[in-house]
């Protein structure tokens, strides 16, 4: 039996951003958070206590996407400057960009394998690249207006897209085709995911509507108007049992999936939230608000009914050929309406940790080098996942732990070089000005001996990571066999 339902907490706040945060999403593999912001950054947040926030930068327009790779490797971002970003989430924050669509990019997301991207893009277009040439495979083209999101099926075999041509479209990756087209009169949809089992589809609708389909049977499952406003942002809870949905009426939504009822309202920002994302494990789950704020909660949702239901998605994604998932049978449809019945939870006054302060946030910024800069020493080849091959990026296969040496200098799109910004208290960065070659020369020693300190220190909260959970499994499994001898 699971444990009893607890309410949502909210843990703290982070803040850093000077622009509406459009997209949260949780490292896979470490305690980490990425945020994108309108503002052009991106962040890295470590959620331990008194660790420094880290700011990339590198698009020259808002930032309207981010997401972790599975395998927890790499990080790629969308960008209003019409691009795409594949980064090496380091201290150095490596990064290549993707150029092919022709106007702002909406949104970024991985396969599964980690092999594969997907872009969407005002351009009405879903494009799919490969990450280990970073280069364009193929472009899927019929929608007839912007393209919002574009996602991966967990199984990596179809890719699902919303655009403002008021459709959803089901694309088989592999015939590269348009398999399924669910229209929709009420309104469009402002972002689409698949559930973790991959057998439906989650629609935020502008028309205040969250919708869930049966992508096997085609069929409406689910359709709640539990929002007084637009949906921006949904994401499912790893057992696929409860949704959370992110509005610009400042709500953010818990839903519980099996009975079809509205469990939470919560509170917590002012004004419009754009996007929520939970956790792996599902333990906790992050949002992020047009106010610049990133709220991250706890919860204990199927604390521990959803481990046995994350090992049956997990075989269902390695499945044989099509069709799709048909062992598990689609629920009976029924649609839901609005209910009042739900918990309603205004943190502002109830903050667990209103205590810690803010963050020291570092500038990593990879920009093309300018005569007012001299140049940097040469530096031994790197193996790292951009390694050079005829002027062209490869990718290798160290782990990022060991992919920033001191000085790490590489050819991303021409010569680039690493420049660490101070950032004063309104947010803004000094520029970079001209100085003797003598003095520049003792600042890159200076910078050298800091950033070894830092790669030390990363290393080491790392390695501190992976003790603790490996002590946290020894005592789980300690108490499991206690249990069975007792029994």
């Amino acid at each position: 039996m699971a444990s009893a339902l607890e309410d949502p907490i909210l843990i703290r706040y982070f803040k850093g951003h000077k622009n509406a945060v459009s997209c949260v999403a949780f490292n896979p593999t470490t305690k980490a958070l990425a945020t994108s912001s309108l503002d052009r950054f991106l962040m890295i947040w470590n959620l331990r206590s008194n660790s420094k926030a880290f700011r990339f930068v590198g698009h020259l327009e808002g930032v309207t996407c981010v997401q972790f790779s599975p395998d927890g490797h790499l990080l790629a971002s969308a960008s209003q400057d019409r691009t795409a970003r594949l980064w090496i989430p380091c201290i150095y924050g490596e990064s290549v960009s993707l150029k092919g669509h022709i106007a702002p990019v909406c949104s970024v997301n991985f396969s599964q394998d980690s092999q594969f991207l997907a872009t969407a893009s005002n351009d009405k277009t879903v494009k799919v690249w490969s990450i280990h040439s970073q280069r364009l495979l193929f472009t899927l083209s019929q929608h007839t207006h912007w393209v919002r999101c574009a996602k991966y099926s967990p199984d990596g075999r179809l890719i699902v897209s919303c655009s403002e041509d008021k459709t959803v479209k089901v694309w088989d990756v592999r015939n590269k085709t348009c398999i399924d087209n669910i229209i929709d009169y009420d309104g469009f949809a402002n972002y689409v995911d698949f559930s973790p089992d991959g057998t439906c589809i989650a629609c935020a609708g502008s028309d205040h509507t969250v919708k869930i389909w049966d992508i096997r049977i085609n069929k409406l499952l689910q359709q709640h108007q539990v929002h007084r406003a637009g949906v921006n942002c949904t994401s499912f809870h790893p057992s696929g049992n409860y949704l959370i949905t992110a509005s610009d009426d400042g709500t953010l939504k818990i839903m519980d999936l099996l009975g079809g009822r509205l469990l939470y309202t919560l509170h917590g920002h002012e004004g419009p939230v754009l996007s929520v994302a939970f956790s792996k494990g599902g333990e906790t789950f992050a949002s992020g608000g047009s106010d610049a704020q990133v709220l991250l909660w706890k919860t204990n949702f199927d604390a521990l009914e959803y481990k046995k239901l994350l090992k049956e998605h997990m075989r269902r994604i390695h499945t044989d050929e099509p069709p799709h998932l048909l062992d598990i049978y689609p629920r009976s449809p029924h649609r839901h309406n609005a209910k009042s019945q739900s918990v309603e939870i205004n943190p502002s006054y109830d903050v667990t940790d209103m205590q810690t302060f803010d963050p020291p946030v570092v500038d990593i910024s990879s920009v093309a080098s300018v005569s007012s800069i001299s140049p940097a020493k040469p530096s031994p080849p790197l193996a790292t996942p951009f390694a050079h091959q005829d002027g062209v990026e490869k990718k290798g296969s160290q782990h990022p732990s060991a992919l920033c040496p001191p000085m790490a200098k590489t050819n991303l799109e021409g010569e680039n070089r690493y420049i660490m910004h101070t950032v004063d208290k309104s947010g803004t960065m000094d520029e970079a000005v001209s100085i003797s070659p003598v003095l520049t020369n003792a600042l890159e020693h200076i910078v050298e001996q800091l950033d070894i300190l830092t790669l030390t220190v990363s290393v080491l909260e790392q390695r501190l990571t992976l003790t603790e959970d490996k002590l946290k499994e020894c005592l789980e499994n300690q108490q499991k066999l206690l249990l069975s001898v007792q029994q």
